[in-house]
């Protein structure tokens, strides 16, 4: 910049000096081309002044703290590129944003998660990250990697490539509901960031093994009836807590292996009753948790009567309402309610003593 000056300075004396050997025509040419510098400079200055202080900050008066991404997404949705069309005489309206914004996706890098949603399976765990991708300043990949349960060998680099890029403010996560009950992982996870903040969506255990149930039915048609697989034994009623879809409910003995490793303040829990029935209020305590400003509010939802489940009136990057998925809120086969009776025996003391691991009664009976 001073350079230029400098010349142009430089060019000014000797202009003057020179003044008899030029016809007006070019003195004229050359004024104009002065003019155009001066004002794409400032164009350009005020806009960077513009940027600096954040002229978009108005829109968001009442939250006086706006991360730069927040901004960044604010500005972008309202537009400087209409804006800068008005000044195209100069050539240089589009210049100013489109330079500030692709300068801003220089700095966006495939950064490890900050945040995982680390289970439960049929919790709610789509819905959670689908309301979650609304929020600006979080970005999530869609597909669940299984990084730390099946891909471990491949590397944590292998990990990172796989991250969608973010800017400096905003927030990596993933969603794998695997990681909750499998072994290793806690171990795994604290080895790549002891920070990290893990949240993980419970269901009333009975609830989510019949879903889950549903859900491998759905898969492979000729697997045997539920009864024969949740009891050991039929007539002593001896159930087998081994079967995948009884062994993932058993929160409490998951929980107490992640606890070795991190603490209580790092792990949040959200109930997937509660995200149903009021999806802003649980979303806005996991914005809490995760120390983002609250922009996933009740404006964002409307419920769907017919599918029984939140909506989202405007999706990440769209205009159309969306519900979840065709695989999502299928109806549950219907099952002896002695049987489920008998699992709720069962699961009665792995609930209490989840209760008190968590601090918080989630109310299944």
């Amino acid at each position: 910049m001073a350079a230029f000056y400098h010349r142009l300075h430089h060019h000014h004396h000797h202009h003057f000096s020179q003044h008899h050997l030029h016809p007006p025509s070019t003195d004229l040419r050359r004024l104009f081309h002065r003019l155009t510098i001066a004002s794409s400079l400032s164009i350009i200055c005020f806009s960077l002044v513009y940027l600096l202080t954040g002229g978009c900050e108005s829109e968001l008066a009442e939250n006086s703290e706006i991360k730069p991404s927040a901004r960044d997404f604010l500005a972008r949705a309202s537009g400087w590129r209409q804006e800068g069309n008005g000044t195209d005489a100069l050539g240089s309206g589009h210049a100013a944003p489109e330079t500030n914004s692709s300068g801003k996706e220089w700095t966006a890098a495939r950064r490890l998660p900050q945040a995982l949603i680390i289970g439960v399976k049929k919790g709610g765990t789509r819905a959670l990250l689908e309301f979650l991708r609304l929020h600006p300043d979080i970005r999530a990949l869609g597909s669940e990697p299984h990084f730390f349960d099946r891909h471990y060998a491949r590397g944590l680099d292998w990990y990172r490539s796989m991250m969608p890029k973010a800017l400096d403010g905003q927030i990596v996560m993933e969603k794998t509901p695997r990681y909750f009950v499998t072994v290793d992982t806690p171990a795994r996870v604290h080895a790549m960031s002891q920070n990290v903040k893990l949240i993980v969506v419970v269901r009333d255990p009975v609830t989510r093994a019949i879903s889950d149930y549903t859900q491998i039915i759905s898969k492979t048609p000729d697997i045997p009836s539920f009864e024969s697989l949740a009891f050991k034994n039929r007539t002593t009623g001896q159930i087998d807590s081994l079967w995948s879809p009884l062994w993932i409910g058993l929160y409490a003995q998951h929980m107490e292996r992640w606890l070795a490793w991190f603490p209580r303040n790092q792990i949040h829990l959200v109930s997937g009753e509660r995200l149903i029935a009021d999806p802003a209020g649980e979303l806005g305590k996991v914005q809490d948790f995760l120390g983002l400003q609250r922009i996933v509010t009740d404006k964002h939802f409307y419920f769907n009567k017919t599918k029984g489940f939140p909506c989202l009136k405007k999706p990440e990057g769209s205009s159309k309402p969306h519900c979840l998925g065709k695989t999502k809120g299928r109806t549950h086969v219907s099952i002896d309610p002695e049987v489920i009776r008998k699992l709720r025996d069962f699961y009665k003391p792995h609930n209490q003593r989840f209760y008190q691991l968590a601090g918080q009664n989630f109310g299944w009976h």
